[in-house]
């Protein structure tokens, strides 16, 4: 009878407080991830199923990237012009149609190609998802509600990934199909219950200025805001290898597609398990220490691959580390973009730090895939562990150019759209950290 108050009370503080069109959308990226099947099997698709050399599904998956780097620049603009909700729309309904279309393409341009526009239309989904968070959910909630969202992303893609690998032995375009359905039923979600969330025109500020307009150019011009995107950039080079080179070598080691979806599946499944707890055990921690942990972890999980030979279970430890690397990193990274953003330039910020990940799917993919083919799965799997540590590196470097506080911006009036149905705010995000919280090191 005492643990059920102590129960309640966990629960409240993890999932309370937050607006229903939160957990809409949350439950839509739930039913879009349970479906996500191509993008983990994708390398493994073209190197097993259709015997393309791993060079080719490198740049296959380079061109997916460069279709993302595309679309994080545009749906970011288009965000803050247009609205979060029809360009999140428009993202999802071409991210169906290509990926079924990618199922029957044949030939190595025309995979080449539609393996480009579904890129495109992919993370086109990211900057307005991003930004309907940050619009809906009050700063001092913002790491506890991307932790969640990413909470969701992951419990399908664990589940996603492990039953991929079966259906896979009956036939790849199954995998295409019910990716497609999954992402079209994720928007009509959107469609029904996800209001516009973008803010109206921004009011004076209490000195009686106006909050000056954001451009890309501005986003560009903020050096410290662009460091933070290349730090980003460096460790997500080390993450596409979770879906690239990671099941190449696998392959070529004697692991079965199976066994890659069960082992892979891992990392979903941790997070599931782990994020929660560790969100809370986040709290009142230095950004920066957990940042410079993060890297560490994630660049020397990888690096533990170089031991692995051909036991699944090592390749199982190796991405349980790694794990714990994402779970650290990525929702207190999210929530620091989030907080360093004006309001009116949510999704420009957003695209530009998704840009850092879809430059790495565009980079990453074929590097890995070269230097697999032409060094070997031992100097890869090093080479990410250096990666890793100089990215931590970097997180030291810029947490004393800019300051212990870090460099957060007072956050412009939030002017909630009238279709959200959330009182307006009018307080300004903190300077500072607040009490008894460790100080933003980045």
């Amino acid at each position: 009878m005492v643990a059920n108050p102590r129960i309640r009370r966990l629960v409240q503080e993890t999932v309370g407080g937050l607006p229903r069109q939160f957990w809409w959308l949350w439950v839509s990226t739930l039913v879009n991830k349970l479906g996500a099947f191509v993008v983990t099997f994708l390398a493994l698709y073209l190197t097993v199923d259709r015997g393309y050399s791993a060079s080719y599904a490198g740049l296959v998956a380079s061109l997916f990237g460069l279709g993302s780097a595309v679309a994080a620049i545009l749906a970011g603009v288009l965000a803050d012009r247009i609205g979060r909700r029809p360009t999140l729309l428009a993202a999802q309904l071409g991210t169906a149609l290509f990926t079924a279309v990618l199922g029957f393409a044949d030939g190595q341009v025309a995979i080449a190609v539609v393996a480009f526009l579904v890129g495109l239309c992919n993370n086109a989904t990211r900057p307005p998802t991003s930004a309907i968070i940050a619009d809906l959910v009050p700063a001092e909630d913002r790491v506890r509600a991307y932790s969640l969202n990413y909470w969701a992303i992951n419990i399908g893609f664990g589940l996603s990934a492990a039953v991929a690998g079966l259906i896979a032995t009956h036939g790849y375009l199954t995998l295409f199909l019910l990716d497609a359905f999954s992402t079209l039923v994720c928007a009509v979600v959107i469609f029904i219950r996800i209001p516009e969330t973008r803010p109206q025109a921004a009011p004076g500020r209490a000195d009686g200025s106006a909050e000056p307009p954001v451009s890309l150019l501005s986003v560009f011009r903020d050096a410290p805001f662009m460091a933070l995107v290349g730090l980003t950039l460096l460790l997500a080079l080390v993450f596409q290898q979770g879906s690239t080179t990671l099941a190449v070598d696998m392959g070529a080691s004697g692991i079965t597609s199976t066994e890659y979806g069960l082992v892979i599946g891992l990392n979903g499944l941790l997070i599931v398990v782990l994020q929660i707890p560790l969100t809370r055990w986040m709290e009142g921690r230095s950004r920066t220490g957990l940042l410079i942990t993060s890297c560490l972890l994630t660049g020397w999980g990888f690096g533990l691959a170089a031991l692995a030979g051909s036991s699944a279970w090592l390749f199982a430890l190796s991405v349980a580390v790694w794990t714990v690397g994402e779970i650290l990193n990525t929702p207190v990274m999210m929530g620091l973009v989030a907080e360093l953003a004006p309001t009116h330039g949510r999704g420009r910020y957003q695209g530009v730090h998704s840009l850092s990940w879809s430059l790495a799917s565009f980079l990453g993919p074929a590097g890995g895939g070269l230097l697999l083919q032409h060094a070997g799965p031992a100097v890869l799997w090093t080479a990410c562990g250096a990666v890793g540590t100089v990215t931590a590196l970097g997180y030291v470097v810029l947490a004393r150019r800019t300051g212990a506080a870090g460099r957060r911006r007072p956050v412009a009036t939030e002017v909630p759209a009238p279709a959200v149905g959330a009182p307006a705010r009018t307080a300004t995000a903190p300077a500072v950290e607040p009490t008894g919280k460790a100080p933003a090191g980045a």
